[in-house]
């Protein structure tokens, strides 16, 4: 913008030289600018030659403050200008300055040009937009076309001195003018003092609250949080954005991202969090800490739940044993009334528990209570399976099994039956080799494992992982855990030695139990806790191997004494072992003396200790024996276990010869039933579940389950 100045009429030198100097104006100001609008109108006139020396001094006029004219004085005193005799002087109107005359046909008048400057009175209102406007193009095209109109250049000449005491007040002139160059014109010139203010945004653009901009995310429009997912981050080009949104710009774009303010390159890893507690961002820690309260008061929920529901069904189980209690007991009453009825009664007026406990018997009899089959699980269709294990607190069986994908996970191990639903759910890869032998452990959850690999494994079910491995220098045929120190295991070998393993000791074996008399491989181990028994108090291991048994009494920790067993010579397959009892069940193959496969129930016993200098010994003797069939070409696993209802104990075999599991009653020796199956019996295992009493029974292919009913 252009700055418009006038310089101050002065009287043309007289004779001698002299300049009359006329008298000072009452306040000299600095120079003041004036605002530009419109087009540049320059207005020359051109003067007569007399007229130039015979002009009076025209004393200076005051404007108001909001016009600034440039007094051009020097130490004070106005300068003035000399003008010669037929020298014309030339003037030149600024922007902003307008000549108005009274005609715009007549020609211009000699006088003092009359200025009109476009601007609002003083008691004028700012405008409605705030911001500072200047004369249209339109209008400054108009004052062109009036200029030319009357001619391209107008003379302008000074007024004389005594018109100079006639001039009217700047100030009433300027007002006076203003509301008829606001009719005339209808547009207005703001004009500002030494420097002009920036201009305001229109009011026709959208206007957005600074603080709304400094607190809102320009991808989503939401504000930004502290805390959380959508919490302040900015790019390395300084923009700021919610987390959550950034990324998953950046990410929508892929190798070609930018920033989406300024479109410089970005990466995954430009973002930064801020921690900036001066800017403005929604606190929303508080509603975090109420989430993670709702989800950990959900979870508990959930499990409180799962706990009901398991209490209910145990409520239902106790309930209904509850009832089958009741029932026995009416029944009872029912038959020692009919008894009492139908014969004298005695000289004493209670019966002898000998009575009692038949009575009971022939009560249990009238139900024919049996094992009846439930459901068969297949579980290897090659075949290849060989020991059976139940592990109760995950209520699954395990069966060992070669690897059903031989090519790619070679070797043997186990596979988990749920007795849940019945079905095969798991393969647990273990050894390279056959397993022979497997042990579970309630204390550490670990499952003990024997295979033909020189190797003892233990495992962890919970992960489907090895946990521990123990390498020795011959095949392990049978392995299990001391029932009295839940640290210790024992392996069998195939060369008769017993190896004692401490499962806080990872490098090898602490003791070894070398065989007294032949070296045949220990087909069988089983352990027996220490009890306050007066029959058989000791606890200790049974080793039985194909030639006979021994029994190591674990005197402490590191010190075993051998017990030779009174057994037959030759043929003994298998030892299983019942704790509560203090029986063990001793299997004998077909031989030239017995044609057939025998079971015989042998109860352990300890000699009393005569002197001091003879130590006590221990043995067994024969209690009962089961015959079953004439062949047994494998070395199967038999089980002895408490009977389901509590009366007695039950023994269970398998026979080859009709491929059938056979079940005895250990107190009578009868046989009880003959559960079928397709293929030879290898194992058989019982166990409870829910209150119920199951029988699993093992082929090479599946596990078949007979409930108790």
């Amino acid at each position: 913008m252009e700055a418009m100045e006038i310089d101050s009429p002065v009287v043309p030198p007289v004779a001698g030289g002299a300049v009359a100097a006329v008298g000072e104006p009452e306040d000299v100001e600095a120079p003041l600018v004036i605002s530009d609008s419109g087009s540049s109108t320059e207005v020359d006139e051109d003067e007569d030659d007399g007229a130039g020396a015979q002009q009076a001094v025209q004393a200076s006029f005051r404007l108001p403050a909001t016009w600034a004219f440039s007094q051009r004085a020097v130490h004070g005193v106005p300068a003035v200008p000399s003008v010669t005799q037929g020298v014309p002087m030339r003037r030149s109107l600024r922007q902003g300055l307008r000549v108005h005359y009274p005609s715009q046909t007549a020609a211009p008048s000699r006088g003092f040009p009359d200025f009109l400057l476009r601007a609002p009175a003083a008691s004028t209102t700012q405008p409605e937009s705030g911001s500072t406007t200047e004369a249209s193009e339109s209008e400054s095209e108009e004052e062109t076309a009036e200029s030319t109109a009357v001619g391209a250049e107008a003379s302008l000449h000074l007024p004389s001195a005594n018109a100079a005491t006639q001039q009217p007040q700047p100030e009433a002139a300027a007002a006076a003018a203003a509301p008829t160059a606001a009719n005339e014109a209808g547009g207005y010139a703001q004009i500002q003092d030494h420097q002009p203010t920036p201009a305001a945004p229109s009011s026709s653009q959208p206007s957005r609250s600074g603080d709304s901009e400094g607190e809102t995310c320009s991808i989503c429009f939401e504000v930004w949080t502290t805390a959380g997912e959508h919490r302040l981050s900015a790019l390395r080009c300084g923009h700021l954005f919610g987390n959550t949104c950034i990324k998953r710009w950046l990410k929508a774009q892929g190798s070609a991202a930018k920033c989406p303010q300024c479109n410089k390159k970005a990466k995954h890893s430009d973002i930064v969090l801020l921690y900036a507690p001066k800017l403005r961002a929604l606190d929303n820690s508080e509603q975090e800490s109420l989430k993670r309260s709702l989800e950990q008061e959900h979870s508990l929920r959930r499990k409180a739940e799962l706990e009901s529901a398991e209490y209910k069904l145990k409520l239902q189980v106790v309930t209904s044993k509850f009832g089958q209690a009741q029932q026995e007991l009416q029944e009872l009453k029912a038959l020692m009334a009919q008894t009492g009825r139908s014969s004298a009664p005695p000289s004493s007026s209670s019966f002898s528990s000998s009575s009692v406990f038949s009575m009971s018997q022939r009560a249990d009899g009238s139900r024919t209570a049996q094992y009846s089959f439930s459901k068969a699980v297949l579980v290897s269709q090659t075949g290849g399976c060989r020991v059976l294990s139940y592990c109760e607190p995950l209520c699954c069986l395990l069966a060992s099994q070669p690897s059903p994908h031989s090519t790619l996970v070679p070797g043997c191990g186990v596979k988990k039956v749920s007795l849940v639903n019945m079905k095969a759910s798991q393969y647990v890869p273990i050894h390279s080799k056959q397993i022979r032998g497997l042990s579970f452990s309630r204390e550490n959850s670990l499952l003990l494992s024997a295979a033909l690999d020189n190797t003892v494994k233990l495992t962890s079910l919970l992960t489907n992982t090895v946990v521990q491995t123990y390498k020795t220098d011959k095949p392990v045929w049978s392995c299990c855990w001391s029932l009295d120190n839940s640290n210790y295991i024992y392996a069998g070998l195939s060369n008769g030695s017993v190896l004692v393993y401490d499962t806080r000791d990872t490098s090898s074996h602490i003791h070894e139990l070398e065989p007294l008399r032949s070296r045949c491989p220990v087909a069988s181990l089983c352990y027996i806790p220490r009890v306050a028994s007066s029959s058989f108090p000791c606890g200790g291991l049974i080793a039985g191997s194909l030639e006979g048994a021994c029994f190591w009494e674990q005197e402490n920790e590191t010190t075993y004494r051998p017990h030779i067993l009174p057994l037959e010579s030759g043929g003994c397959t298998d030892i299983q072992v019942d704790t509560e009892s203090r029986h063990c069940l001793v299997t004998y193959r077909p031989g030239r003396s017995h044609q057939t496969l025998r079971c015989v129930l042998m109860a352990l016993t300890r000699a009393p200790q005569l002197d001091a200098s003879q130590l006590p010994s221990c043995s067994c003797s024969p209690v009962q024996t089961f015959s079953a069939g004439s062949s047994c070409k494998l070395l199967t696993k038999n089980t002895i276990f408490r009977h389901p209802e509590g009366r007695g104990m039950l023994v269970c075999a398998g026979d080859e010869a009709s491929n059938s599991t056979m079940v005895w009653d250990a107190g009578s020796g009868s046989l009880l039933q003959k559960l079928p199956a397709d293929l030879p019996v290898l194992d058989i295992s019982s166990f409870s579940v829910n209150g119920e009493n199951f029988l699993a029974s093992l082929t090479e292919k599946m596990v078949k389950l007979y409930k108790w009913e």
